[in-house]
């Protein structure tokens, strides 16, 4: 049996937080990892304490790497990431989260042990002694690195100081904030105002979201399943920006809509809701992530033609009409919602911002011959860089004749060259990037 496989049973979060980062550390993602391992603990605490560590650690990362690299003679081996990460996990503890010192030290190190690693159980109280006795030095020393202090990978931090060169540290610290659980109500069903008095009467602290008529905040985490009325379709998780899209298409009843990347599917399900008479056709490569969509229709009451297909190499049923509104939510950098997905700092190259823009540029081009004359296409991302969003729409607009750009008259982003970009934190909402356009008659 591998070293800590049948650990699972004893509940020990810090040990589960461990397997987790480690893995993360080895270039997976939270958003993959989570699931599967907090189905395995039978304690809500036990689960809620894992999915703390695991986020905090990997959205102060860089912060936390440079205090273990002051603390350690020299770092540790790859077939140690285990161990890394149980010191990482050691050094969030004491620094952000409500767990007594000794606790802290105890049982991290511990957790070692059951690793079958021994000899880790001193290095590891070792170095957590040493930053309780160092610790002022040692965050003193953070102001001097920009990337460890706002614990933001240097390609990104310029980024952030470019685009918003007044406001660049808001926005470093809206990233790295918790985000709020965002909810989007379905007004076929019920009124914003309905659901925040039934959220209420429930005991359940919430307030509307600015700018966004659908959109409700929690104050506090909860369970999905226990929203009032989310099995009957009530009620769905969609951040703000994100519930923008559908009211940006003019949707009418009868229209042909293409959702070309469309899963989880939360953008398809607020469409439906909005104009249940469109005809909505939801597309995606992935053939699990498509049965997402399935389920989230399901929930909601409402159905689509669902297409697994791949929008840069159309093929298949769904290229056989044209559509009169495409949602073209692209895959991008994501680095607008580094606050729900911290681990995008780690896993995330300025090197692959390239190969993304390229694929971009390929959907864009291959979907756009699928949108009528006279027909929208609204281009999104949940990114912030430039060459994702504007730089991409306007190097389309000069080589596609029969396109141009319909301004959106809203009152949230800021306008750019092309197209309106949320800035993150804006409103309390993540980084979201729109632009418009129409594809003129010819």
């Amino acid at each position: 049996m591998p070293a800590g496989a049948g650990t699972m049973k004893s509940g020990d979060p810090r040990l589960v937080s461990a397997l987790v980062i480690q893995k993360v550390l080895a270039g997976r993602s939270l958003s993959e990892l989570l699931p599967q391992y907090l189905d395995r603990l039978a304690d809500s605490r036990d689960r809620g304490l894992v999915q703390a560590i695991c986020f905090g650690v990997m959205r102060n990362y860089l912060k936390l790497h440079f205090i273990q690299r002051q603390l350690m003679a020299k770092p540790l081996k790859s077939r140690d990431r285990d161990i890394e990460a149980l010191v990482l996990i050691g050094l969030y503890q004491l620094l952000y989260l409500r767990v007594g010192d000794h606790a802290a030290v105890h049982e991290t190190a511990g957790a070692a042990n059951k690793l079958r690693k021994r000899w880790a159980v001193g290095l590891i109280n070792g170095v957590l002694r040493n930053f309780q006795r160092q610790r002022e030095g040692l965050i003193e020393a953070l102001e001097g690195e920009p990337e460890a202090r706002y614990a933001m990978p240097g390609w990104l931090l310029h980024a952030l100081q470019t685009q918003w060169p007044e406001s660049w540290q808001q926005r470093a610290e809206a990233l790295n904030s918790h985000p709020p659980m965002s909810l989007r109500v379905n007004r076929q069903i019920n009124s914003r105002d309905d659901y925040l008095d039934l959220l209420r009467k429930n005991g359940i602290d919430a307030e509307p979201m600015p700018r966004v008529e659908s959109g409700i905040n929690l104050t506090r985490a909860m369970d999905v399943e226990s929203l009032p009325g989310f099995a009957r379709g009530c009620v769905s998780i969609q951040d703000g920006a994100a519930q923008l899209a559908a009211g940006l298409l003019g949707l009418q009843p009868g229209q042909h809509v293409l959702d070309a990347c469309a899963a989880p599917g939360g953008k398809s399900c607020h469409m439906l809701e909005m104009e249940p008479e469109i005809e909505l056709t939801a597309l995606d490569s992935d053939a699990e992530r498509l049965q997402r969509v399935s389920e989230n229709l399901s929930r909601i009451g409402r159905r689509a033609t669902l297409q697994q297909g791949d929008a840069a190499d159309p093929d298949g049923s769904w290229t056989s009409q044209c559509y009169d509104r495409i949602l073209l939510d692209l895959p991008c950098s994501a680095t607008g919602v580094i606050r729900r997905h911290p681990d995008i700092k780690y896993l995330r190259r300025e090197t692959d911002i390239i190969n993304l823009v390229k694929l971009q540029n390929k959907i864009l081009d291959t979907v756009w011959r699928l949108l009528k004359p006279g027909g929208v296409m609204l281009y999104a991302t949940c990114s912030i860089l430039p060459q994702e969003n504007e730089l991409q729409l306007q190097q389309f607009l000069s080589r596609q004749a029969d396109a141009k750009e319909d301004v959106m008259d809203v009152p949230w982003g800021e306008a750019r060259s092309v197209g309106r970009q949320i800035a993150p934190g804006e409103d309390g909402l993540d980084g979201f990037y729109y632009a418009r356009l129409i594809k003129r008659a010819t």
